[in-house]
């Protein structure tokens, strides 16, 4: 059916000025001159056969069949704008900013972080690799990973992954001599270190032992020392969740079943205002999915 439609401008000119009640406001908005917005307003007046607005010095009011119709055009407006803003977000590519230390990042986030694109070839991320501690809101990130305890006011924190601290090396050293039956079997080999921990003194001491473990290189993060490890040149003390892969393929191994618990595991932390965009929750969603399935999820998220 052929529809029967006023001239836009004109239906521009007028909402606008019915609504603000004003012609000269309009003109401001629709960035014309007041004298156009008048015309407009004329013309579609004269397209529907009667008056739509009462004129008044620097003022205009619509009369009761302008009041019902400037309803209706606004309406549909609206409709318009949010039919063009939806097209235009399927269009532009999406993005969204991760924070995580970068032990986290490349030992667990970003060897599956093409499984996600795979399935949202449209959404691109952003890691912020980072020690730092983040203002989520001020610095405009999505989501957050942290290692801590889960409490972080006015965020919502849920436990990714349970932790505990265990010695790990290469198979190659632990071979012949070197081989580690007893925590006290460890001191034979060099210790890497994380400049910004103190791991192995917590570790020794949680075994009743008084040692020497200061001695071995200091190493800047997590991840250098598990290359440095996998590359034999010593045991590390790291959390069991980054290194699945490395124990899975046998490139590390821990001779040893004592960990070290600190109570603390890896959360996801965010903004609750976050999770409104879709591209924040398919990330959350995926990577809920992702620690599920390798079986280091708490049971109450793998269902999430």
């Amino acid at each position: 059916m052929k529809r029967n439609l006023p001239p836009l401008n004109a239906l521009r000119a007028f909402e606008a000025s019915a609504r603000l009640g004003s012609m000269q406001r309009a003109a401001h908005e629709l960035n014309v001159t007041p004298s156009a917005v008048s015309q407009q307003v004329q013309n579609l007046e004269q397209w529907v056969g009667f008056p739509l607005l009462e004129r008044r010095a620097r003022q205009v009011q619509a009369n009761a069949e302008g009041r019902a119709y400037m309803t209706a055009v606004s309406a549909a407006f609206d409709q318009i704008a949010a039919a063009t803003e939806e097209l235009s977000a399927g269009r532009v590519p999406r993005s969204i900013c991760i924070t995580c230390t970068p032990g986290f990042a490349v030992q667990w986030l970003v060897p599956r972080l093409q499984q996600f694109q795979d399935r949202h070839p449209d959404i691109d991320v952003r890691i912020d690799a980072s020690t730092r501690l983040l203002d989520l809101k001020v610095e405009q990130v999505d989501l957050a990973v942290r290692h801590g305890n889960g409490r972080y006011p006015g965020l919502v924190s849920e436990k990714l992954l349970d932790d505990d601290l265990v010695p790990v090396a290469s198979p190659r050293l632990l071979t012949g001599k070197g081989r580690v039956r007893k925590p006290a079997d460890l001191m034979q080999h060099r210790l890497l270190h994380i400049e910004t921990r103190d791991d192995w003194r917590l570790w020794f001491a949680g075994q009743g032992i008084e040692i020497d473990w200061k001695r071995g290189p200091l190493l800047i993060d997590t991840a250098i020392g598990v290359q440095a490890a996998v590359a034999g040149k010593g045991v590390i003390l790291v959390r069991r969740s980054l290194i699945g892969d490395e124990l899975a393929a046998e490139r590390l191994v821990a001779p040893l079943r004592q960990g070290l618990s600190k109570g603390m595991a890896y959360h996801l932390v965010y903004l609750p205002e976050n999770m409104a965009q879709p591209a924040v929750r398919a990330f959350r969603a995926w990577l809920l999915e992702a620690v599920g399935r390798d079986g280091m999820a708490p049971a109450s998220l793998r269902s999430a």
